[in-house]
């Protein structure tokens, strides 16, 4: 998959530029939207792209927002990402995208009219057709939607929201789109990405799994935290969140790959590591370490607003600093917890490490 940033791409056109080098787009079918989380919804629409595309011989492209739009007005307020930048582009190419188009939503993009924004489409990205949400808006003034498009002169088709009663039905066990026009049954939930993160901040995994259509995971590289851990003889590996906050906080069971440049998950990665014997727990799938992690703000240790995701590996000694993680969430134990001094927080995480390697051994 290629990835583009919309400026340098509008910038690679104007004549008044001496440093940028003209970029050519092929001719493509596009969705747009922030994808935050890539859930069955979304696999949806990019299976309906891809089907576009193979009849039509075009290539299959997203656009996405950096930041997402309710991150640019309002960052305190703004959802908890499901997957930031990194996940994104690694999911979204798992999935048949070919071209991702990175928009800077900035003031200068949200002041883009609906008929400034269609140019862009059409003119700049090479767009001939389109697959978009019923809900879709777009402009400085929201004016901008499907039938605005539509009379433009772009082909678009519009995907009906995905529920809990018609996924099956619009797109199978292979990603192949079946029925985009199954029709909504009133009493049926939308799968979205607020769903996800509800359920995964109420420690409801297997829930949130179910509409992600995978095991929810963060990637990250790992890089030096407070190293307190290692004070109280639980050293951790502090994974890089690269969002404003995560989705889930508390105490889980995970386990842990490592990843190459490409993303591609790196044989006994963790293991090869290990010195002095200390190779760590067998994770439960293949190449993984199990660990211990802890999400939030670590109340214990008075870190104000920091959050962290730290990871323990029980009977693991090695050096992980620079490694990039991946880390996918199998079990919740309870949520963050105050302990008054580090001798009770020592004791806290050893009970917490206890229950999960207990819980691991269940699985086996």
């Amino acid at each position: 998959m290629k990835t583009y940033f919309l400026e340098q791409l509008i910038l690679s056109t104007n004549p008044s530029s001496t440093d940028a080098v003209p970029v050519e787009l092929a001719s493509c079918v596009l969705t747009i939207g922030n994808f935050d989380g890539v859930h069955l919804g979304h696999q949806a629409m990019l299976a309906q792209v891809r089907e576009i595309a193979r009849t039509q011989d075009l290539g299959a492209a997203v656009m996405i927002f950096e930041p997402q739009p309710r991150e640019f007005f309002a960052p305190a307020k703004a959802p908890a990402r499901l997957t930031n930048l990194a996940e994104k582009q690694a999911l979204l190419a798992e999935y048949g995208v070919e071209t991702l188009i990175v928009a800077g939503f900035d003031t200068e993009f949200r002041s883009l009219s609906a008929q400034a924004f269609a140019d862009i489409l059409a003119k700049r990205l090479n767009v001939k057709a389109l697959v978009l949400g019923d809900d879709f808006r777009f402009g400085h003034d929201r004016t901008g939607d499907s039938q605005f498009l539509r009379n433009y002169g772009l082909h678009v088709t519009n995907l009906n929201t995905v529920t809990d009663d018609n996924a099956n039905s619009v797109i199978d066990e292979h990603n192949v789109i079946n029925d985009c026009t199954t029709d909504i049954n009133s009493d049926a939930t939308r799968i979205s990405s607020t769903r996800v993160r509800d359920l995964l901040l109420a420690g409801e995994l297997q829930a949130a799994n179910r509409l992600l259509g995978r095991t929810y995971a963060i990637t990250g590289v790992v890089v030096r935290g407070d190293q307190i851990g290692r004070t109280i003889d639980f050293p951790t590996a502090n994974i890089d969140l690269q969002r404003i906050k995560p989705a889930l906080h508390g105490i889980f069971a995970v386990d842990v790959v490592s990843l190459d440049a490409d993303g591609n998950v790196i044989a006994d990665g963790l293991t090869d590591l290990a010195t002095d014997g200390h190779a760590g727990v067998t994770g439960l799938r293949a190449h993984s370490l199990f660990g211990t992690a802890n999400i939030g703000k670590r109340p214990s240790v008075d870190k104000g607003s920091d959050w962290r995701l730290e990871i323990h590996f029980p009977q693991l000694q090695a050096d992980l600093y620079g490694l990039n993680l991946q880390v996918r969430f199998l079990h919740f134990l309870h949520g963050e917890r105050r302990y008054d001094g580090l001798e009770a927080l020592k004791a806290g995480i050893h009970q917490d490490v206890a229950d999960l390697l207990e819980w691991r051994e269940k699985q086996i």
